[in-house]
């Protein structure tokens, strides 16, 4: 592409033919609010909040589509662009529900800066309102549609991030709303559960249902022993729910404030996910040596297991047996601790923190409750977790790092850290693989084929006498075709790990919200919480999962071996096909 020379505020300014007049304007420092605009995702024009006036047009024109040319003369800020933009915005908030002080995006919605920044104060438009639908059946996500502006932001995510597009705009005119087919719940389609639509939505109209008054609850039932676990990637994000920097790394902190609130115990599901390695990574040793399915997938990813489940039934044979980390230390909490500790499992509480929505569905499947008892009892966000801090009245900022409780859960290696990025599920577990098949102790461990950010990772690795094809899929529209290949029987592949959400969990549903500013300016956020975790599997110790102690007091006194009958029985799950309109009347 050539560079161009165009006018922008009086100023002659360089550009790249084909760049947009907001491209442009940003590069020279120049702020052009916008509401549906996503680098990279959105580009319709459609909320017409970043108008622009273009000399020699009739009309003001969306400068998130409206291409530079030659000589090309533009005014971002002028009377007329000004006026156009806050009466934008009062028709958007005149069909809005202004519940502002109990909205979940209180403070942290961006309608609500669009308002302040152009000053809209008062209600210039008074009338009906759009008939709205509030949905919160599913098990992760609530809708409301009394909060949507119409923006499609969901609708992209959705279509393009995971190829799925169940949400799409329904009626016309007046009636205009944003939902699945028919307007159903989220409960009567093939929703995957992911979340990256609430990622995405600059309002309250999308959000998790939120548990933590049953998390409260819970804590102050003195009948009840509470446990709380948290995934890894909530360390490289939960500090931004208090303003640190993206890429912060929060664990002792983290730990400090949930022994404030009161629970019994607080430990890492890093030790889980040692423990899931142990059975997964024998599983896939087991199906090389014994001519199993092959490839074998990962089934660490609760949204992606929903989608093979209504989408590609008929490869759920190739999917890894194991439950998720998290599940499996809920259901070590329930056996193992509740028999060391001499409590019945009933009395005892699992709180997960994840940076996943799908996960809060995960924990009612009838294959996560044994007797009864569910094997974790609640899911919160890392959202819900800051949430959560804050109303303790903890200071997070101000504390000193803790430690996670030692005792039988404490202890845990890098492979277990580096879960919750995209690649170190499948580097994690060939750490392990890789020593079980060569029975030697290999120094090499990080295998950066398989690391980054990029959508689809591909591997030829030579373990011992074996040569081991592996691949890394994040988000179901890369994923795609990696199992329409299993489908007909092409695939090359040995390992294939998938992930739900682009970048893994750190970029989870359940995440802190990135605003568009951030997500615009082309700070690759998803990079910099990744960097947390390798980091810190770095400076640990211990850097495969078979060589954590406690895992191996847990095989040793407990489970017997990797993929023995207990093992199989507490740690590992079934599949099968789920419709993807269950409602079909």
């Amino acid at each position: 592409m050539g560079k161009i020379k165009l006018t922008i505020n009086n100023r002659v300014v360089e550009a790249e033919d084909g760049q947009t007049v907001l491209e442009v304007a940003r590069e020279n420092g120049i702020h052009i609010p916008t509401l549906c605009y996503l680098k990279d995702l959105t580009g319709t024009g459609a909320c017409r909040v970043c108008q622009v006036e273009i000399e020699g047009a009739r009309t003001l024109c969306a400068a998130c589509v409206y291409p530079v040319r030659e000589g090309l003369v533009v005014k971002t800020h002028s009377v007329r662009a000004l006026e156009a933009r806050k009466n934008v915005v009062e028709l958007i908030v005149s069909n809005h529900s202004k519940d502002c002080l109990s909205c979940i995006r209180n403070t942290n919605c961006e309608l609500q800066r669009l308002c302040q920044e152009l000053g809209v104060r008062e209600d210039a438009y008074a009338g009906n309102k759009t008939p709205s639908t509030f949905d919160e059946v599913s098990p992760g996500i609530v809708r409301d549609t009394s909060k949507c502006v119409l923006c499609g932001r969901c609708v992209a995510a959705c279509k393009k991030i995971q190829g799925l597009g169940i949400l799409g705009f329904m009626d016309r005119g007046f009636k205009t709303k944003v939902g699945p087919v028919y307007d159903r719940s989220f409960n009567d389609v093939n929703c995957m559960q992911c979340g990256q639509c609430i990622n995405v939505c600059p309002v309250g109209a999308l959000h998790e249902k939120e548990e933590i008054h049953d998390v409260i609850n819970a804590i102050n039932d003195p009948h009840k022993h509470v446990i709380v676990q948290t995934a890894p990637a909530v360390r490289a994000s939960l500090g931004e729910e208090f303003g640190m920097p993206i890429g912060t790394r929060v664990t002792g902190k983290m730990v400090a404030a949930l022994k404030m609130m009161g629970f019994d115990r607080v430990y890492d599901t890093n030790f889980a996910a040692d423990l899931t390695i142990m059975e997964e990574g024998y599983e896939f040793i087991h199906r090389v040596k014994e001519a199993g399915v092959l490839p074998m997938i990962t089934s660490c990813s609760p949204g992606w297991v929903n989608y093979v489940e209504t989408q590609y039934p008929e490869i759920l044979d190739h999917l890894s047996s194991c439950k998720s980390p998290h599940m499996m230390f809920g259901a070590m909490a329930k056996s193992y601790y509740a028999k060391q500790q001499r409590l019945d499992p009933k009395d005892i509480y699992v709180v997960s923190v994840m940076p996943c929505v799908a996960k809060k569905g995960e924990k009612e499947r009838e294959q996560m409750i044994n007797g009864g008892i569910k094997d974790v009892d609640a899911v919160i966000t890392t959202r819900e977790l800051g949430k959560m801090i804050k109303m303790f009245g903890i200071n997070f900022k101000d504390l000193a790092d803790e430690q996670f409780d030692q005792d039988f859960f404490g202890e845990y290696s890098g492979a277990g850290v580096i879960f919750g990025a995209s690649g170190g599920v499948m580097e994690a577990a060939l750490r392990t693989v890789a020593d079980v098949l060569t029975d030697q102790d290999i120094e090499e461990i990080e295998y950066q084929q398989v690391r980054g950010i990029e959508g689809l990772k591909e591997a030829t690795l030579t373990i011992g006498d074996l040569e081991v094809k592996v691949a890394v899929a994040q988000s179901m529209s890369v994923a795609r075709p990696l199992l329409e290949e299993i489908k007909k029987g092409t695939s090359p592949y040995h390992f294939i790990e998938i992930m739900g959400c682009p970048g893994g969990c750190v970029n989870g549903g359940g995440q802190s919200y990135i605003n568009a500013l951030v997500r615009n300016s082309g700070f690759n956020y998803k990079l910099a919480r990744a960097k947390v975790l390798y980091e810190e599997d770095e400076s640990l110790p211990v850097r495969k999962s078979h060589k954590n102690k406690q895992i191996q007091e847990l095989y040793n006194n407990f489970l017997g071996a990797p993929n023995s009958h207990l093992a199989h029985e507490l740690l590992h799950t079934t599949y099968s096909k789920r419709e993807k309109y269950p409602d079909k009347d």
